[in-house]
């Protein structure tokens, strides 16, 4: 599966996706000079979410559209919607801006006009959002396009992830993704539940990551610990220029350490293999052997009294100690020797 040059497949390195939602805060250049920052950071992509709030709800003042529980706690779904949207007009300047700096750049589109719209700039992968896992009809219609579809599954059950993957597979798609994801705004740490990568794997034989709400870098490094191939991290400039998503978006400085974090989390994991470095082979030298503890004479019997097995390394191997034990030496030994038969 492959990303624009970024081959997930064949690629050792964890994909990481700044994500900028709405943290432009309504202001081009504020969006500009967020991917320049993204690009500083470490970032492999900035993602874009491209919907506007009449393709995402309807302007209606009835208690179903008013926000519960969440942090926009009261607040009318059009009206957030409408603050927090990408004008659709600055989607060409951004992706040339993530191109000349060298960033991938794709969308989250929330209806089949935003996929049409996003196919002319000939985006290289689209990623459903979490809340519309349930739309087959959108996940259907993206997967027609033959390009990668990630999946978050923060609200998903099995049935609908299940759902999902079918409907991208209905339309010849095989190149899918799923991202564990826990919908809350900031996420517990205790809720991320990284297990569940290893499962998605198992279960249904796809490429698995994470979008991550949590605060910090633990989730997406132990994310990486547990084979994520994307990481997805909201990205801020400076958290005091406010915004929907602000609270819980990461800014320049904890995005590069987070970077910093899952790339030494990846070469730790390594490779299965019990060659020994030349360092290790050195570090050989401080395990035990057998050594003489005490002059012995030729012929004299081998004990617990005359031999040991003692640092260094340089004797035979303690493998051979309860076998000694009643022989006869074939030399005479010194104190300090090391005991070769």
């Amino acid at each position: 599966m492959k990303i624009g040059k970024f081959d997930l497949n064949n690629s050792n390195s964890v994909f990481i996706i700044a994500e900028l939602s709405a943290n432009h805060n309504g202001s081009l250049e504020v969006a500009i000079e967020t991917i320049k920052a993204a690009k500083r950071a470490g970032a492999n992509c900035i993602k874009l979410q491209t919907y506007t709030s009449d393709t995402m709800t309807i302007n209606c003042d009835q208690d179903d559209f008013i926000i519960k529980g969440t942090i926009w706690e009261g607040r009318k779904l059009y009206e957030l919607y409408q603050e927090a949207y990408t004008p659709w007009e600055w989607h060409k300047t951004l992706f040339d801006e993530a191109e000349n700096q060298g960033l991938i750049c794709f969308s989250s589109p929330f209806d089949s006009t935003a996929v049409d719209f996003l196919e002319n700039l000939n985006v290289p992968a689209y990623k459903i959002a979490s809340f519309e896992i349930t739309d087959i009809p959108l996940i259907e219609y993206v997967a027609s396009k033959g390009k990668p579809v990630i999946l978050s599954t923060g609200i998903a059950t099995l049935e609908d992830i299940e759902l999902a993957i079918d409907a991208c597979k209905r339309m010849g798609n095989e190149n899918v993704a799923l991202l564990k994801c826990t919908s809350s705004y900031p996420a517990p740490i205790e809720e991320a539940n990284m297990v569940m990568l290893q499962d998605f794997h198992k279960r249904f034989g796809v490429i698995v990551g994470l979008s991550d709400h949590t605060m910090g870098s633990t989730v997406p490094v132990v994310a990486t610990c547990f084979g994520a191939k994307i990481i997805e991290k909201h990205f801020i400039l400076d958290r005091s220029i406010g915004g929907p998503d602000s609270t819980f978006s990461m800014n320049e400085k904890e995005f590069s350490e987070m970077v910093v974090a899952i790339r030494e989390a990846e070469k730790a994991i390594g490779v299965v293999d019990y060659e020994l470095t030349e360092k290790q082979k050195k570090g050989k030298d401080f395990s035990r052997s057998i050594y003489v503890i005490r002059d012995i004479k030729e012929g004299e019997l081998i004990t617990e009294d005359n031999i040991r097995c003692i640092r260094p390394g340089f004797g035979f191997h303690p493998k051979n100690f309860k076998n000694l034990l009643g022989t006869n030496a074939s030399k005479n030994y010194k104190y300090g020797d090391r005991f070769t038969p």
